[in-house]
């Protein structure tokens, strides 16, 4: 999040104590549960709207007749804007929920299926030119599997394009938290005025970057974008007015070797 999270407009979050978990381990990262809040601060919201998504796509740039696979696809405005583009978009997300709200905006000519980015995925090798996967690795513990499965199903020399949470932030957030070490954290979120808990793992860049090589993987960009210009003011609020910028989320684009 930025880096003055309460005070900024929009998704709110509060980090949270072990104790302060919900008994019920499905309730957390239950997007079936907030899937409506959750896309409809996605849709307006400056973190996603002006923010990740607007990134995401500038560093796809020229995407027309390309196979391109969203993973994690979650209510599918990244995929919509891809096939806009003329893109041919497939996309999976682990919510029936979201893919149900992905449905209804993209229409029965996208294939979309139920699928966990931490198990072995639905499709054959070499099937994409890119994949996109948009906030999505940060909820996973070990990175190569999922690497590993999403190497595969892209052709020699395909992109994987993705961002996650700013390990710095996570720094941010909590000053005596060991920033090289591997770590669960849990906050609370607002989305749409519906509450709900989300579950990260923090991984320093340098564990990101070795899990990349890992997987068969180079990292050909490293990026920390301003938000979009033509963001609204108000969203902005007063914290962030004067500024081009803030830290969120950070991307890559990596080529598969």
């Amino acid at each position: 999040m930025p880096s003055d999270p309460e005070s900024h407009p929009g998704v709110l979050t509060r980090p949270l104590d072990e104790d302060e978990l919900p008994a019920d381990p499905s309730a957390v990262n239950d997007y079936d549960s907030f899937a409506a809040a959750y896309s409809a601060e996605s849709d307006a919201g400056i973190i996603n709207a002006y923010y990740e998504r607007p990134a995401i796509l500038a560093l796809a740039g020229d995407v027309a007749g390309r196979r391109i696979l969203d993973a994690g696809c979650g209510a599918g405005p990244i995929a919509a804007a891809l096939r806009g583009r003329g893109a041919v978009v497939s996309g999976f997300d682990s919510s029936a929920g979201m893919l149900e709200i992905a449905r209804r905006r993209l229409g029965g000519d996208v294939d979309l299926r139920v699928a966990d980015l931490a198990g072995p995925l639905p499709y054959p090798d070499g099937a994409f030119d890119d994949v996109v996967a948009s906030l999505v690795l940060h909820y996973l513990e070990d990175w190569g599997p999922a690497l590993a499965e999403l190497r595969r199903v892209l052709k020699p020399g395909g992109r994987l394009i993705l961002s996650v949470n700013h390990p710095i932030v996570y720094k941010l957030l909590y000053p005596d938290a060991d920033y090289f070490a591997i770590t669960r954290y849990s906050e609370e979120n607002t989305f749409n005025g519906q509450s709900a808990v989300l579950t990260y793992w923090h991984r320093p860049v340098s564990a990101m970057t070795d899990a990349f090589a890992a997987a068969g993987f180079r990292v050909s960009v490293i990026s920390e974008p301003p938000f979009s210009p033509d963001t609204p003011r108000e969203l902005l609020g007063p914290t962030f007015a004067d500024r081009a910028a803030f830290l969120c989320f950070i991307f890559f684009v990596l080529e598969a070797s």
